[in-house]
């Protein structure tokens, strides 16, 4: 039930707000705003079917955690 009202807010803002930007003739807005709306309307689906979602934090954690290591190591 709930997907159904994530795809009629979306085709809300696809009525509302992709006519303006071909009115305007933004091609790339339009192509980064297609982007970003079907990002968040698959984490939004994912987050109400609760799959598990990771934390973008965890990404950075991933990449520094190693260096910062390395660079405390080396002080002491």
């Amino acid at each position: 039930m709930f997907m159904i009202g994530i795809f009629v807010v979306v085709a809300a803002i696809l009525y509302i707000e992709v006519p303006k930007l071909k009115q305007q003739g933004m091609k790339k807005g339009l192509w980064l705003f297609s982007i970003l709306l079907l990002f968040g309307t698959g984490l939004n689906i994912a987050y109400g079917l609760d799959l598990d979602i990771p934390n973008p934090l965890d990404g950075v954690v991933l990449i520094y955690k190693p260096l910062s290591d390395w660079i405390f190591g080396w002080l002491k």
